[in-house]
């Protein structure tokens, strides 16, 4: 049996073949645990703040209202933004499980939120340590793209979530409109790669973020693939022009 072929030595080819799926595991876990000191600082310049809005959307389409002291599961939670939020929020009363296997990322979340109520979780979305039906809700925020086997890790959230509970996406897409599709690509696939290696030094991280996308499902495709992992009742909608998506699925 012959071995597997090597990954490209180049980081910018690295990063190509990681979005089209060769060795993504290993690629995204180095990447983000190299770029962890600048992640939030960049996530806020490159979305101009438009990513704290977002995140305020998804978690009103979490419905955790319905079970304010219930478990929350942050999935790819990266600095533990979204949870840290969550908890935050007027009238929770719950706990949040922050997962993600990139260990540096959720150091740098640390001090968020306190420890009893956002705990963070050194796990892989593909194989999460908890049992079934353990939480009230899931949402993942710009990170269920950079999953080796994407329905794999649908069907693993789903496994954790209890009958009738939601499970959120955030993602980027692609805007239907030609002239801000023309817009979004100048900015994505110059300005942001050229900012994102200023300000993170990491050659190719900010290179693989358009990348990924350009080879993620469009939304349609992605709430197929949620219905066939055992979600009901999805629906999805479009976030500041197309840039972003919203996906919502009940377990």
């Amino acid at each position: 049996m012959s071995a597997p072929p090597a990954p490209p030595a180049d980081p910018m080819a690295r990063a190509a073949a990681a979005a089209r799926g060769e060795d993504k595991h290993a690629y995204v876990q180095r990447m983000f645990a190299d770029i962890a000191p600048r992640y939030d600082l960049l996530n806020r310049v490159l979305s101009l703040r438009i990513d704290v809005a977002w995140r305020r959307a998804a978690l009103r389409a979490l419905a955790w209202d319905r079970h304010p002291a219930g478990r929350y599961l942050d999935l790819c939670a990266g600095t533990l933004d979204v949870g840290a939020t969550l908890v935050h929020q007027a009238g929770f009363a719950g706990t949040v499980t922050g997962a993600d296997f990139a260990l540096p990322m959720l150091r740098h979340g640390a001090g968020k939120a306190p420890a009893e109520r956002l705990a963070p979780v050194g796990a892989d979305a593909l194989a999460l340590p908890f049992a079934d039906g353990a939480f009230d809700g899931a949402i993942v925020a710009f990170g269920i793209r950079n999953v080796a086997r994407l329905d794999a890790a649908l069907r693993e959230v789903r496994r954790t979530l209890r009958p009738g509970a939601r499970f959120v996406i955030l993602e980027f897409s692609t805007p239907p409109n030609a002239l801000v599709r023309a817009a979004y690509h100048a900015y994505f696939h110059r300005v942001l790669p050229w900012v994102g290696r200023l300000v993170s030094g990491h050659q190719s991280a900010y290179a693989y973020l358009p990348q990924s996308v350009a080879h993620f499902p469009a939304e349609e495709a992605l709430a197929a693939r949620l219905r066939d992992a055992g979600f009901r009742d999805v629906t999805w909608r479009r976030l500041t022009l197309g840039i972003s998506a919203l996906h919502v699925g009940v377990a």
